[in-house]
């Protein structure tokens, strides 16, 4: 089985590439920092490939995710499991934010993994068979304030992760669609360091990283349409007018 997985240098992607190689899966590794992805597949004792590579160059810049997809097929074979994992997040208000940092994060968050989605799809709808894995997040179904740019791009890549689903079935490939809420990673602190002491954040319920992980493994080997982890935010889904009244009512104010 070959796997390919962006933004694995650290945090959740990071933790599925482990995940992966415990399973003797060969696996591509996507990232802007070389070092990490090196260190990660030191000793490895199934196929590696890293690739140093910013999928969001911006538009003056050509589009490298055909070119990432191209080179780990040239150095693996073809692509079983793709993991769209690159992500950024801001934490401020819209009227403070950077537009051009705002659309990056679009452009990383959201059309990254589209892109590399459409350059595996050819193969696998040839061989009728692969798992495309889409690492949306729960702040797509319960935007939160002071996270404009990010809720937006997460919930337009859950929505096209689920539509996808439904298109794909039919040709042999599944799609998985993930929806963690806080899970210990250099990113989760620096967003829980942005808002002010409360409640809710130092009580709310997180998750690690390897048992993410983990479940997205067994997700794509079991077919399982969507994962919401931890557990106990899978109400929101199903109450989702309650869930927004909640993060809207305790989201605490920025520092």
């Amino acid at each position: 089985m070959h796997v390919l997985i962006t933004g694995a240098s650290s945090g959740i992607g990071e933790a599925i590439a482990r995940e992966y190689l415990k399973r003797n899966a060969d696996i591509t590794v996507v990232a802007r920092r070389k070092d990490r992805l090196d260190e990660l597949c030191a000793g490895a004792q199934s196929g590696t490939h890293v690739i140093a590579a910013d999928l969001a160059p911006g538009r003056s810049t050509a589009d490298p995710c055909a070119a990432v997809v191209a080179e780990a097929i040239a150095a693996l074979g073809p692509i079983d499991v793709l993991i769209n994992n690159a992500g950024m997040q801001i934490v401020d208000s819209l009227v403070n934010t950077n537009i051009a940092d705002g659309e990056r994060l679009i452009e990383l968050n959201l059309m990254v993994p589209l892109r590399m989605s459409k350059a595996v799809l050819p193969g696998m709808m040839q061989r009728r068979h692969g798992a495309i894995v889409d690492i949306a997040s729960m702040a797509g179904i319960m935007p939160t304030p002071q996270m404009s740019y990010y809720s937006a791009s997460k919930g337009g890549l859950g929505a096209a992760s689920e539509g996808l689903r439904g298109e794909l079935r039919p040709h042999g490939i599944h799609v998985l669609t993930v929806y963690p809420g806080p899970v210990s990673s250099d990113m989760e602190s620096a967003a829980r360091e942005k808002f002010a002491s409360s409640p809710a954040t130092r009580y709310m319920p997180t998750g690690t990283p390897a048992e993410l992980a983990r479940l997205i493994a067994d997700g794509v080997e079991r077919k399982t349409d969507r994962i919401i982890y931890p557990r106990v935010y899978g109400l929101s889904r199903h109450l989702p007018n309650l869930g927004r009244w909640l993060t809207d009512r305790f989201t605490p104010s920025l520092k």
